[in-house]
């Protein structure tokens, strides 16, 4: 029996465990406190901070682990490609490439501008660095290398940019802030599977936030209704090439795209399954199960999974309860439509909503048909 090791704990974590699991692998779980779901459901659980590389190691080579992998995290995917490469254990991308993803600046850099999905930016870490009141406003100002939407500010004037940085900075590990082009249409979530430089797999789903929460996720609606057949032969040529482009050869990748005029732009890409269990809805939409093709194609190079799509998408939702934090879960105050087709609670009633986003955080989804 192999043994692979998850880096976090969190839900989207536990859904990875869960396939293991189903595939009859022992399951391994580490994070700095037994605070998610994936350490229960895990057969093993350990305290370790999952960015300390060399305990991380340590326990790999103590229990004889044959794979360290992550679902849905930017700061595990480069530590678990790090310590691949030490180990000579399997992975699909270089702890380069999963750096150059997880760093919105060096993203930018590594497309370039021949990219037709790059966007203009500014990378600073004071203000002086960049003319604000020169600025095409509006336009979207984050931090470089943060994750879970933390930080995000859209900015239509300079004194917004003013009030709003030291925030935006604060959530960069490396005190860099990357303020682009904002790009003024709707949101599309990209799920991509890559064989050897080819698009093998691609699902695009309409991407629904908040109107009072900038860029926070509300619900992705299964196949997308807001692009035509042209723009989307465009997004396929642009997913590839951003993949090529960063070196995503092989294995899963995320796009959160925007389309204006029909074009699509590339707002954040990263070499792994997204953060939102898209797997699950795509897995009942197009009969292609995302997780168990990334385990399979990484432990055994099995791509058989590929073979259960036809083309055809049965249109389909994922809606996620949100909650502001440090408020307290009540499972009765949600509702959920009768047509489900499968819910998951992030908490238990009574408990208290943890910050991650710090605005509007995820407790709970559901999908269901919308035929």
């Amino acid at each position: 029996m192999k043994k692979v090791l998850i880096l976090g704990v969190a839900s989207v974590q536990m859904d990875a465990v869960l396939q293991l699991k189903e595939m009859g692998y022992e399951t391994f779980t580490c994070a700095m406190a037994k605070d998610g779901p994936a350490a229960d459901a895990s057969d093993h659980f350990e305290i370790i901070n999952i960015l300390d590389e060399n305990a991380i190691v340590e326990y790999i080579q103590k229990n004889k682990i044959d794979v360290v992998y992550s679902t849905g995290s930017d700061l595990a995917i480069p530590v678990a490609c790090r310590i691949s490469e030490k180990l000579n254990m399997p992975h699909f991308v270089t702890a380069d490439v999963a750096y150059t993803c997880n760093n919105k600046d060096v993203m930018r850099k590594t497309l370039t501008p021949a990219c037709k999905g790059n966007i203009p930016y500014y990378v600073v870490q004071s203000l002086s660095e960049v003319d604000i009141d020169k600025l095409s406003y509006p336009m979207i100002m984050k931090p470089s290398d943060s994750q879970g939407q933390r930080g995000i500010f859209l900015v239509n004037n300079a004194e917004e940019i003013k009030t709003n940085f030291e925030m935006a900075k604060k959530y960069s590990r490396k005190g860099n802030v990357i303020i682009e082009k904002y790009v003024n249409g709707p949101e599309l979530s990209v799920n991509v599977y890559m064989v050897e430089g080819k698009t093998e797999f691609l699902a695009v789903s309409d991407r629904v936030t908040w109107p009072e929460y900038t860029g926070l996720i509300h619900k992705h609606i299964v196949p997308t209704r807001i692009m035509s057949e042209k723009s989307q032969a465009l997004l396929l040529e642009i997913v590839e090439d951003a993949c090529n482009r960063v070196g995503i050869k092989n294995g899963p990748a995320y796009f959160q795209i925007k389309v204006e005029n029909e074009h699509p732009y590339i707002i954040e890409m990263t070499p792994r399954l997204d953060g939102c269990h898209m797997w699950n809805i795509l897995n009942r939409a197009t009969g292609v199960n995302l997780m168990k093709l990334t385990f399979e194609h990484l432990l055994n190079n099995n791509l058989s999974e590929l073979d259960n799509y036809n083309g055809e998408v049965k249109p389909m939702e994922l809606v996620f309860w949100c909650q502001k934090p440090n408020t307290i879960m009540n499972r009765d105050d949600l509702e959920l439509p009768s047509d489900s087709l499968y819910h998951f609670y992030y908490y238990n009633t009574g408990d208290n909503i943890r910050p991650v986003n710090g605005r509007f955080d995820k407790i709970g989804y559901y999908i269901r048909n919308m035929e």
